[in-house]
């Protein structure tokens, strides 16, 4: 049967390749008896294609059945498939066929596949490559002569990787793997089957028809549509049955449209982040990082001073940096007055040929006069201690570490 004619016998509406596609296979399988897996988003016609695939099969005169493993308990569904025996269950009254009995001979639509348990798909596994089952409760094999169709809007192989779903299972069903493409990447087709909707909807409320203007069919086409066909035709009735003004402007379509607010990609903001734990050698791995670089600095000063006699005009800006760092030597507070450091830019001076301009580094400071001996750094370490201790010199002399002994004999002889 010619692609056309398959389009006008089920109902389906669109130009686009990648759909075109999916019917040449649902057309070139449907002879044979494999099983065939179709995948495609929630809404974008997967039972249809089933449906197509029964119909111009050998199979077409005999049963066909479609049912939901998301929809069926895990507890019943291998009642539901296989049937069981009575009294094999609390509430089993009395013996009832799976619907591999009762669809013996046709078709049965597995719909989300992937919700499948595990037991239930083992079972499922035995039937498609021998055609036996047995019912729950029952110890006697069964055969039965069905073809198996199988969907799914999730990708298998993801479910199979993370343990959700047998492998081999996937395997046997992925024979002709049959994929149904989303609205968004059918664009051609969206205000098509649009139409479509409208003229049923309308015809069956006897309502006016309803027309997009240009802005609207621009909305209606870029949007990427969750939902595919499923959601485009709930829009239409939507349309159909509430607005007055049959003109339908993108300032309307765009108030039945929800906001993609999962789909967005803006960046965010993440709250409750671990906050980094600085122990106390990180710190002192810090400090002397930083006073490393405050030494390159300076070297590179001195280098440029002693180069160019003079600063030149990379760290012309330097007074700041010289000053910082200063302040951040501590001396002892008799013995120095607050220092400041200037560079000042000379008047131009021309000798020779050499016209470029020279900065001059002055130093307003008093030299320190800072006493070396080793008995006043001594003392001077051991009042601190006490003082820092409020005069505790157990606690002192394990600060300055040495015996609390050693410290009362370093006491009396330096006369403390």
């Amino acid at each position: 049967m010619e692609i056309q004619e398959i389009k006008q016998r089920f109902g389906i509406i669109g130009n686009s390749p990648l759909l075109t596609r999916a019917i040449n296979i649902a057309n070139q399988v449907s002879p044979t008896d494999i099983s065939v897996l179709i995948t495609g988003e929630s809404g974008s016609g997967k039972e249809v294609f089933s449906h197509i695939i029964h119909q111009m099969s050998p199979r077409k005169h005999g049963p066909f059945i479609a049912v939901n493993c998301g929809a069926i308990p895990e507890g019943t569904i291998d009642s539901e498939l296989f049937g069981h025996e009575k009294g094999a269950y609390t509430g089993a009254v009395g013996e009832r066929k799976g619907y591999f009995e009762t669809v013996n001979g046709g078709t049965i639509f597995l719909d989300e596949i992937a919700e499948m348990p595990l037991g239930t798909q083992a079972r499922l596994l035995r039937v498609l490559e021998s055609g036996q089952y047995i019912r729950v409760g029952s110890s006697k094999v069964e055969k039965t002569n069905v073809r198996v169709i199988a969907a799914t809007n999730v990708d298998v192989y993801d479910a199979v990787k993370a343990g959700k779903f047998r492998e081999d299972l996937y395997y046997r069903l992925n024979t002709v793997p049959l994929r149904i493409p989303p609205l968004r990447d059918r664009k051609e087709d969206i205000f098509l089957l649009f139409r479509k909707f409208t003229s049923d909807f309308t015809d069956k409320y006897r309502t006016p028809p309803i027309q997009l203007d240009e802005d609207a069919q621009q909305v209606l086409i870029n949007y990427t549509w969750p939902g595919n066909v499923r959601q485009l035709k709930n829009m239409a009735e939507q349309l159909a049955v509430l607005e007055r003004d049959r003109v339908i402007t993108a300032a309307t379509l765009l108030t039945y449209i929800p906001h993609e607010t999962s789909r967005s990609n803006l960046p965010m903001r993440l709250d409750n982040q671990p906050k980094e734990d600085f122990s106390e050698r990180d710190i002192l791995y810090k400090v002397l990082f930083d006073m490393k670089r405050d030494m390159v600095e300076l070297k590179k000063l001195v280098a440029d001073i002693i180069e160019h006699g003079g600063v030149s005009t990379t760290y012309q800006n330097h007074s700041q940096t010289l000053n910082q760092l200063y302040r951040d030597i501590e001396l002892p507070s008799n013995n120095h007055k607050e220092a400041q450091f200037t560079l000042q830019q000379p008047v131009n001076t021309n000798i020779g040929n050499n016209n470029a301009d020279a900065y001059n580094i002055t130093q307003e400071a008093e030299e320190v006069e800072e006493s070396l001996s080793l008995v006043d750094k001594e003392s001077d370490l051991i009042r601190k201690a006490l003082k820092k201790h409020k005069g505790k010199r157990k606690l002192a002399a394990n600060e300055l570490g040495i015996s609390e002994r050693t410290l009362y004999r370093k006491i009396k002889e330096l006369d403390l």
